[in-house]
């Protein structure tokens, strides 16, 4: 039975995907990953999803094999699929499809190859080496869950395993990255701005980036790509392309959000996923954002915080996803910090995270200072939160500060 209402955070479900892509080596055989990657995300989701089993077919000459079977599907399933039955090319025309699912034209009875309960598929790699997951649902599966995940297991799955010509641009992928995102960030008459983004890797998964509309108004765009190095390389650098063509002034960001997503979500060599936030801010203090999905900016105020959390999920999973407008004001005196996970996550020995109250307190430490005095205080005292260890992910912040009058 399929309802709508959404149980988990969205945040936490693709945490635990995470947690499954990193465990996968990218140089094994396709038919030894996708069995390993099966194997584990039944164990890992079956009670979150309302998975009662999951199948592995592996393409063949005319037919596709069934090769793995986890969980319990309640009555035999059908050892060869025949690719041409119309079901199973509706499979290969969406590349994520839900069989139950209300707006499906085709139910899992029709296949003839699956028990009498609604099931989930993602077709992965390229013919003539494709392969068919297949998930049995129990009841109580949502709509809105499962597709997120499907769609975001598709993109990263197809991200290992990409051919070793692919994987072997690192070196290039990296030097592109690199002539993209800028070193400073541009002069905005009335404002103070400091950034700041230290990798994990050779090449991170983080980004920051200004765009300039003369001397009225400045774009501020901050992300987080899932996961390091070169898969991750490759989705900052279609973002921040993306972004820098479609952001122009007077053109509604919500829509340009719409039009990157659909991009991102369509590309075979991005990684998994990314949150965004991108503001426009203007003389007067007013700043226009919308947020992706992204850990919240925190606009520190005399009395309070406010927190910028309005927009949408994150860029890439979904095809098609809306995103809304937030209006905030930076008075003078006020300050605007912009942060990645990999600062809130930063862990001390005994494995507590510094945390965005950790980072409040930083901030309040050296709200009187300068952007750059603020963004090396929070710096610093982050790296000594970890006892001097290595960044476990890569690290970014951008502040943005109205002196007082």
């Amino acid at each position: 039975m399929q309802t709508t209402a959404p149980r988990l955070d969205a945040k936490l479900l693709y945490r635990r995907l995470d947690s499954l892509f990193a465990g996968l080596d990218p140089e094994q055989p396709q038919a030894d990953l996708l069995e390993g990657f099966l194997e584990q995300a039944y164990k890992t989701l079956k009670d979150d999803l309302r998975l009662r089993a999951g199948l592995l077919y592996d393409e063949r000459r005319d037919a596709f094999a069934l090769t793995r079977t986890v969980g319990d599907p309640g009555t035999p399933v059908a050892e060869e699929i025949d690719p041409a039955l119309p079901p199973i090319r509706e499979i290969f025309r969406h590349r994520v499809y839900i069989f139950g699912d209300p707006f499906a034209p085709a139910s899992p009875q029709a296949l003839g190859w699956l028990p009498p309960a609604a099931a989930a598929a993602v077709v992965m790699g390229r013919r003539p080496k494709r392969a068919l997951l297949v998930f049995v649902l129990a009841e109580g599966w949502v709509h809105e869950e499962l597709d997120f995940t499907l769609n975001t297991v598709r993109a990263a799955l197809g991200s290992r395993l990409m051919d070793e010509r692919v994987r072997g641009s690192f070196e290039k992928a990296a030097e592109i990255q690199q002539s993209l995102l800028v070193e400073e960030p541009p002069e905005f008459p009335g404002f103070e701005i400091a950034c700041r983004s230290v990798p994990t890797e050779e090449v991170g998964g983080d980004f920051y980036d200004f765009h300039t509309f003369g001397d009225e108004m400045i774009g501020l765009a901050i992300g987080d790509a899932s996961g390091h190095g070169l898969p991750a390389a490759l989705l900052v650098r279609d973002v921040v392309t993306g972004l820098r063509m479609g952001i122009e002034k007077d053109l509604k960001v919500a829509h340009v959000f719409r039009k990157l997503n659909r991009v991102i979500h369509k590309s075979n060599l991005s990684s998994r996923f990314i949150s965004v936030f991108y503001g426009e801010l203007e003389r007067d203090g007013t700043l226009v954002y919308v947020n992706a999905g992204h850990q919240p900016p925190l606009i520190f105020r005399p009395g309070g915080i406010d927190t910028l959390t309005i927009g949408g999920t994150v860029i890439g999973p979904l095809p098609e996803v809306e995103f809304r407008r937030g209006v905030a004001q930076i008075a003078p005196g006020e300050t605007l910090v912009m942060c990645t996970d990999g600062i809130i996550e930063r862990r001390d020995r005994s494995g507590a995270f510094l945390g965005e109250e950790g980072l409040v307190r930083l901030v309040r430490e050296a709200e009187a200072s300068s952007a750059d005095q603020i963004l090396e205080h929070v710096f610093e005292q982050a790296w000594r939160w970890g006892a001097g260890r290595p960044w476990e992910d890569d690290a970014t912040i951008v502040v943005v500060k109205r002196p007082p009058k």
